[in-house]
């Protein structure tokens, strides 16, 4: 073992020693992806049409999903449970924003999007951009889609990432979110909150 590796291998540790000391560093029950390098930013539009990026949700949590209106199971699951964290968050909520960013724009239009996803919270945005664009914020995200053929051409459904993405009010990319641990932001979001 070479002296420099020793020398890193000792900083690393030292670093994780630290900072599983710091009490100051808040104790989230999702995955923390503070200062990752994706998932920076994104431009959309929604579903009143407005251009969108990050920036507009200054001073407000934002809770992003991928998925798309024809989902059958985890897209309404989890629409669902957002809107149940939303409840529970109280006068919180008006400084969170949920994010439906659709995979499936041939079939997810303005129109689409603006009937569907109020009807789970009517804070919540649709959000939308072209096939080329889909296909940039995907990998910007790191978002896994794959569009599976039906019975019919249009009759098609789509495998995709469950996961959401959590931004603190500053903007920042903080928390990545497995489909089955949604109900835990309801602790997590009052972390990222300030004045709670």
């Amino acid at each position: 073992m070479s002296l420099k590796f020793l020398k890193v291998l000792i900083a690393c540790m030292l670093a994780s020693l630290i900072g599983a000391c710091d009490s100051s560093a808040p104790k989230f029950q999702n995955t923390d992806i503070t200062g990752a390098t994706y998932a920076r930013d994104f431009q959309l539009t929604d579903h009143h049409g407005v251009v969108r990026t990050l920036a507009d949700f200054q001073g407000k949590a934002v809770v992003l999903f991928f998925g798309f209106t024809q989902c059958p199971d985890v897209c309404p699951t989890t629409l669902s449970e957002l809107k149940a964290v939303m409840q529970s968050l109280g006068s919180q909520a008006d400084r969170v924003q949920v994010l439906f960013v659709t995979l499936d724009p041939a079939r997810d239009t303005q129109a689409v999007l603006a009937q569907y996803v109020p009807a789970f919270d009517t804070r919540f945005l649709g959000m939308y951009t072209d096939a080329e664009g889909t296909l940039k914020i995907a990998k910007d995200f790191k978002v896994y889609f794959e569009k599976r053929p039906g019975s019919t051409p249009e009759n098609y459904t789509i495998d995709h990432t469950a996961a959401s993405f959590v931004f603190d009010p500053q903007g920042r990319i903080r928390l990545y979110v497995k489909h089955d641990q949604l109900a835990t932001l309801a602790q997590d979001l009052p972390l990222l909150l300030p004045g709670k």
